[in-house]
């Protein structure tokens, strides 16, 4: 991993309050690290900082991940009801998932348009709106 992303990464740690530890900094790196949003499993995650030859295990990703979504660093968007995937992008944004592939990849916003929700039940309100719309290759 190069200093430039290391420095990123570490930066991008310190704004959302978190102490970067050696594991924490170098997944930070991987993400954030070349300044474009990423869009990645604890899987996927895993097998790049496995690469990279850093020693993390998945256990570890997975809680680093959580982490960063508690401290506003990410999100998480949940496809299947199962299948975590985990956004850099924190902005509010549509998503494509292409079910071929299994990937996750941003959709553009300003062509979405919602013109009407359901009224939230009493003592509830609207907090968040997810769109993922599904993509099959033809």
């Amino acid at each position: 991993m190069s200093t430039e992303a290391l420095r990123t990464g570490t930066q991008w740690l310190a704004t959302g309050g978190l102490r970067p530890t050696r594991q924490r900094v170098a997944l930070a790196a991987l993400l954030v690290g070349d300044g474009n949003d990423r869009h990645v499993t604890a899987e996927s995650l895993y097998a790049s900082v496995q690469d990279s030859g850093e020693r993390v295990s998945l256990a570890t990703v997975y809680n680093t991940l959580r982490a960063f979504c508690e401290a506003g660093l990410m999100q998480e968007i949940t496809v299947d009801g199962a299948k975590s995937y985990f956004d850099t992008n924190t902005g509010d944004h549509p998503h494509f998932f292409w079910e071929d592939d299994r990937v996750l990849t941003d959709a553009p916003s300003e062509e979405l348009e919602i013109t009407r929700l359901p009224q939230a039940p009493d003592g509830a309100e609207i907090s968040k709106i997810d769109v993922v719309i599904r993509l099959r290759r033809t």
